[in-house]
């Protein structure tokens, strides 16, 4: 069986909630190969990070080159960046693999509300990762702090305005019975998605959506339908979810194998 390699730049989370292994349970439940790259390791657990110790740049850059040497790369997925030097590392990257798609998966904060996004990462994923996106994927607090916008449908043009030629802002965050994420299109279409609200706090299920469109565009499908099925897959992750330990809840990437 062939299976498309995903290039995944993102931290090391620990918990197993989120980061890396998030990025390889989803690309294995979709039938690809991650290639993965430590961004930053971390000292934390369920409930929030402790620390953030972000990875040399030049070493990412490293790593990275010798892994398209060897692999075809049919799509990068972005997430967790530790510090601007890293974010302008993968851009110099990411721009010699045109035609790719690029997920980014702009990590603003952890789920326990410690920043992990200085102004200078904040304003290198501005000025050089959202130029080079095919897909963008900030929660509503993430989209209205890139664009200083409050309002979400201008939170969604400032970001296509930006350079992307997608976004979706998810909205588990939002204060809704359900949960609304919205597509914005390069056609200047916006498409809400609507799902049922789930009853505890999720660790990684950011990690979790952004890895599963990176893994069915690398599969070859239209945007579209990789968004529409990566979010089915999320919200059955996170469903199926489970507590190890005392803070949030850990989606079950392979809550197929159990079924």
């Amino acid at each position: 069986m062939s299976r498309p390699v995903v290039l995944c730049f993102s931290g090391h989370d620990p918990s197993g909630g989120a980061g890396i292994q998030a990025d390889i349970e989803t690309l294995v439940s979709h039938r690809c190969h991650a290639a993965s790259i430590i961004t930053a390791l971390t000292e934390q657990d369920s409930r929030n990070v402790k620390r953030l110790l972000p990875q040399r740049a030049e070493d990412v850059a490293s790593q990275a080159r010798t892994l398209m040497a060897d692999f075809t790369i049919a799509a990068v997925k972005i997430g967790l960046l530790g510090d601007a030097a890293v974010a302008s590392a993968i851009a110099d990257i990411v721009r010699t693999l045109p035609g790719v798609p690029i997920v980014l998966d702009t990590i603003l904060a952890a789920g326990g509300g410690t920043s992990l996004a200085s102004q200078a990462l904040q304003a290198a994923i501005v000025g050089e990762l959202l130029p080079l996106a095919t897909l963008v994927t900030p929660n509503s607090l993430e989209a209205r702090r890139l664009t200083a916008q409050d309002d979400l449908g201008l939170c969604g043009q400032a970001l296509r305005d930006m350079g992307a030629q997608y976004a979706l802002i998810t909205g588990a965050h939002e204060g809704s019975e359900q949960v609304c994420n919205q597509l914005f299109m390069p056609d200047g279409l916006t498409q809400n998605f609507t799902w049922d609200r789930l009853p505890h706090s999720y660790h990684g299920s950011g990690c979790t959506l952004a890895s599963a469109v990176a893994a069915l565009l690398a599969q070859g499908l239209d945007m579209f339908t990789a968004v529409s099925e990566a979010q089915d897959f999320t919200w059955q992750s996170l469903a199926a979810g489970y507590q190890p330990g005392r803070g949030q809840h850990n989606p079950n990437r392979l809550f197929w194998m159990e079924s």
